[in-house]
């Protein structure tokens, strides 16, 4: 993951795309369907990790 930190704390940015892609083909997933549906997964996934943060107090 990618990480901003600031004076009022952190937040989720993204993921290291080299790395699930790495990941997605060492599971023996296509690297193209990967590239394809990466990007989209990895928006639901940072906004719902930064919800999550928000409401549980982790971030300012």
């Amino acid at each position: 993951m990618r990480i901003a930190m600031g004076m009022g704390g952190g937040a989720v940015i993204g993921w290291d795309m080299t790395a699930a892609l790495a990941l997605a083909r060492a599971l023996g997933i296509d690297p193209l369907i990967a590239a394809e549906c990466l990007p989209e997964i990895e928006a639901v996934v940072v906004r719902k990790l930064n919800e999550q943060m928000r409401s549980s107090g982790l971030e300012q």
